[in-house]
């Protein structure tokens, strides 16, 4: 089976599998990213997270983070609201942490050129902590992430720790942060729409991009034949003025491609 048609059917495979998130469908604010992606064959999303601002109750063992008995207090992916903050906070027991995550997005690409696409598009639009990995079989994902996120402690063992005004003063940041990546997955949506109809144009011109090149070569010689005549006639000028008795010292200079 070559490499298209093993692509083909991973990614129906992938595609057909029930959704694992916890929420259990793609974000609103990146669905078109998603369904634009998937639409064309070279590339299909394995995950997605438009971004979010979560609460998790964390258990602490020393100094590490018992990730599965983190509990979600609070989860959004709209801006947040401080009481509803404030009413997740009462429950917490432990280590309460409040976060931003900014767009995480992985793709699986049919060949490393189409990921390299995809990852300017992602730098293009403000995705700077975006990368490629290339795994077995030549395998090729995109991961477009960012470096903006925000992690805070807010509580220990059940205790708050910080003020309501310093509360005000972090849901402002992560509020902010999140209207910011709102924006950046727009532009990334815009750019991604731009750079595959170029690709698009491309394939399905290949002629056109040829006969331009041969255009452009052609004036070139052109111009370099009519700067040689040029050359030719101003050397027989000398010529004839070396006959002369009363010669004419003349320098022409000519431009280093002669």
């Amino acid at each position: 089976m070559d490499r298209s048609a093993e692509f083909r059917r991973w990614k129906a495979q992938c595609l057909s599998k029930v959704d694992l998130s916890r929420k259990g469908s793609v974000d609103e604010d990146v669905a078109e990213i998603v369904q634009l992606l998937n639409g064309r064959e070279q590339f299909f999303t394995t995950s997605s997270c438009s971004g979010r601002i979560i609460l998790l109750d964390e258990s602490i063992n020393g100094f590490e983070v018992k990730k599965q008995n983190c509990c979600w207090l609070l989860v959004t992916h709209k801006p947040c609201i401080k009481d509803d903050l404030m009413v997740a906070l009462k429950n917490a027991n432990g280590d309460a942490v409040l976060k931003f995550e900014p767009l995480v997005l992985h793709v699986q690409c049919r060949q490393l050129e189409d990921a390299q696409i995809l990852h300017s598009v992602a730098i293009e639009s403000g995705f700077r902590n975006s990368g490629i990995t290339v795994g077995k079989r030549g395998k090729t994902m995109l991961a477009v992430r960012s470096t903006h996120g925000l992690e805070v402690p807010l509580s220990h063992r059940g205790k708050l720790m910080v003020t309501e005004d310093y509360i005000d003063f972090l849901l402002k940041i992560a509020n902010q942060k999140m209207e910011e990546n709102k924006k950046r997955i727009e532009r990334f949506y815009n750019c991604l729409q731009q750079a595959l109809e170029r690709q698009t144009i491309t394939k399905s011109h290949p002629k056109e991009k040829i006969n331009k090149k041969n255009n452009s070569y052609s004036h070139k010689k052109k111009r370099n034949l009519e700067k040689a005549h040029g050359k030719c006639i101003t050397e027989e000028n000398d010529k004839e003025r070396e006959n002369d008795d009363d010669t004419v010292i003349n320098a022409t200079v000519f431009p280093e491609d002669y």
